[in-house]
């Protein structure tokens, strides 16, 4: 009798560490969930400069981003990728070339509509007008997209000819050779992400590694916008116009 009240006790107790082992189990693949996901999230191959300190911010997607300080303002100091306005909808990721050159809503689309998810981290996505700019708000709470006197101000505070050497990425891991002047000494690295064309290739991508475009929120006129442009085969900082359908680069400004 003894013996067999034994044994229900050890089978008891095996009993309930077995069901412990599975519900820590459960909890663990839960929090996992939750967690960032390279396969998904991907890592970024951009050169930042080793000299200067960085901080973070986070968007609706829950990928996080390197920001520096430069003079009076702080920057992405990488190029923004989230699929979400910042109240959680959703930006429609539109692949078609002809659909694309005829919209009126906000979306965004990989360069060459690329699924991989470590070239999407390190140039992040292209977006048109409608998404930059859409009311429900690309931007996380406490930033958001800069207006060209923003941009202007950035600039100014660099000062000179050498502006876009300053703040282009180095080397030519990412931008075709000869990445003419680019120190970086800003931290902004600029990445040469190319553009989604409206007027031009009607839908089509081009310029990834020559060069780098960014929104700003100044429009030139109703469906043209004044925005930033770095080349690889200069150290200047032009302002130019593109149309709203235009795929383009994002950096957002701290508020």
């Amino acid at each position: 009798m003894i013996k067999t009240i034994n044994n229900l006790v050890v089978k008891n107790r095996i009993f309930s560490v077995t069901i412990v082992a599975i519900l820590l189990s459960l909890m663990m693949s839960s929090c996992k969930k939750d967690e960032p996901n390279d396969a998904t999230i991907g890592k970024t191959t951009a050169v930042f400069n080793p000299g200067l300190k960085y901080s973070t911010m986070t968007d609706q997607d829950g990928n996080v981003y390197k920001t520096i300080v430069i003079g009076t303002q702080t920057w992405m100091a990488e190029n923004l990728r989230t699929t979400k306005y910042r109240d959680g909808t959703s930006i429609s990721n539109v692949i078609d070339n002809t659909a694309w050159i005829n919209l009126n809503t906000g979306a965004y689309c990989n360069y060459n509509n690329t699924t991989n998810a470590d070239t999407i981290a390190t140039y992040g996505r292209l977006y048109n007008w409608y998404a930059a700019t859409n009311s429900r708000n690309i931007a996380p709470e406490g930033w958001h997209l800069p207006t060209e006197a923003e941009w202007r101000t950035l600039i100014d505070y660099l000062g000179n000819n050498e502006v876009g050497g300053k703040m282009k990425e180095t080397g030519t891991t990412h931008w075709l050779s000869p990445n003419t002047g680019a120190t970086n000494e800003s931290g902004f690295t600029a990445l040469p992400s190319g553009i989604r064309s409206d007027f031009r290739e009607l839908g089509k991508f081009f310029a990834m590694g020559k060069i780098g475009y960014y929104w700003s929120s100044t429009p030139l006129d109703t469906n043209y916008y004044l925005l930033p442009c770095l080349s690889n085969v200069d150290a200047m900082v032009s302002l130019t116009g593109f149309y709203n359908t235009d795929g383009l680069s994002v950096r957002l400004i701290k508020d």
